[in-house]
């Protein structure tokens, strides 16, 4: 994915460590895998049917009350509301229901590190697939981006959003302060795999010289961009251009090594070739600009069992960025476990000279310096 998603990690109790091999343990597991499925169906309803919303900004609703907010019918309104009690969402006096604190934000709040209703459209997206994703584990190929659909891509960008808008800057401001006064001074950008923009529209607010140009193979995802950047006032110096980043030069209109920086937020482990990519990046980067990889925080190793993390990008690696990246040929077919000494050796494979794991810490993120 080019995604994002939260500052804050959560791990429940019953899914800190991985299944057990007695059989009750085995069977435990599978029940709570079902009742966990369940209740992500049921959330993405309560974003999608804009259930959760009307009771962060109403309050305490009846059944009734909620559905003629949001023109639902009463009795499935009723039904999803008791569920949500029963799991623990929201509270119930009589026939009202609320939110709970920690659902508003969780839930309804799109700024919030914490934000994470978008999951629900995520997972939607790839059970509309199944049969396609089923195909290609028998075939080969795979599922592009642009056929998981809207749900995906709305999905992945709402949870970056709240990062890249509101803490991606402070973060290497307070960490990375060479790259924080480049981008201070007036950098030029481009930034690979932009998806809907957010990363070129919070580090263009932060920055009040920055120029970024973002690049991303999907059209729809680069239309998305400009609007934001329209809609938060940087248009005028930041732009969206929809090609294959692997010809990097062609699609920013550059010759030679016109740019500063060159950035890559969680996209290439999507990449079908992050060779050419690499390479493109590196022929455009000036001789002391930077070129900067930010992607999953995985475990250095493989171990088995593995933790909360890569069990995580494991499974979205099944169901998102394995297929998209096989659905073009030929592909490196990396998939979202994209460990350290991977990256190194598509550096090395790509002309860079070294690779710097820089000491930012963040829980889901690990920052590259790609430098030669």
């Amino acid at each position: 994915m080019t995604t994002t998603t939260t500052t804050t990690t959560t791990t429940p109790s019953d899914l800190a460590q991985p299944v057990g091999g007695s059989t009750p343990e085995v069977a435990a597991r599978v029940l709570a895998a079902s009742l966990g499925a369940q209740e992500m169906a049921a959330l993405h309803a309560g974003e999608r049917l804009g259930w959760y919303r009307a009771l962060a900004q109403h309050g305490p609703c009846t059944a009734d009350g909620l559905a003629g907010l949001t023109g639902t019918h009463a009795r499935y309104v009723r039904e999803w509301l008791e569920h949500q009690a029963a799991a623990g969402f929201v509270t119930a006096a009589g026939d009202r229901f609320a939110l709970t604190p920690g659902a508003v934000e969780v839930l309804t709040d799109a700024d919030s590190p914490s934000y994470l209703a978008p999951l629900g459209r995520l997972h939607a997206a790839s059970g509309r697939v199944v049969d396609d994703l089923h195909a290609a584990y028998r075939h080969g190929g795979g599922v592009s981006w642009e056929r998981l659909g809207a749900d995906a891509r709305a999905a992945q960008a709402a949870l970056n959003r709240p990062f890249f808008l509101h803490g991606l800057a402070d973060l290497l401001a307070s960490t990375v302060p060479e790259l924080d006064a480049r981008l201070r001074s007036g950098a030029r950008v481009v930034d690979v795999g932009c998806g809907e923009g957010w990363s070129a529209v919070g580090l263009a607010l932060a920055h009040e010289a920055l120029d970024v140009t973002g690049v991303d193979l999907d059209e729809a995802s680069v239309a998305a961009g400009r609007r934001h950047a329209v809609a938060h006032g940087v248009e005028d110096r930041v732009r969206f251009v929809a090609a294959d980043a692997a010809t990097l030069g062609a699609a920013v209109g550059a010759g030679g090594r016109a740019f500063d920086v060159v950035t890559a937020f969680e996209c290439v482990h999507d990449l079908a070739d992050p060779v050419a990519v690499l390479a493109a990046a590196r022929a455009l980067v000036a001789a002391d600009g930077w070129v900067l990889v930010v992607d999953e925080r995985v475990d250095p190793e493989p171990t088995t069992p593995a933790g909360v993390l890569d069990r995580w990008c494991y499974g979205f690696s099944l169901t998102v960025c394995l297929p998209d990246g096989l659905s073009h040929a030929p592909s490196a077919g990396t998939g979202t476990v994209m460990r350290p000494a991977t990256l190194a050796g598509y550096a090395r494979a790509a002309g860079f000279s070294a690779l710097d794991v820089l000491p930012v810490e963040h829980d889901l993120f690990r920052f590259y310096r790609l430098r030669g």
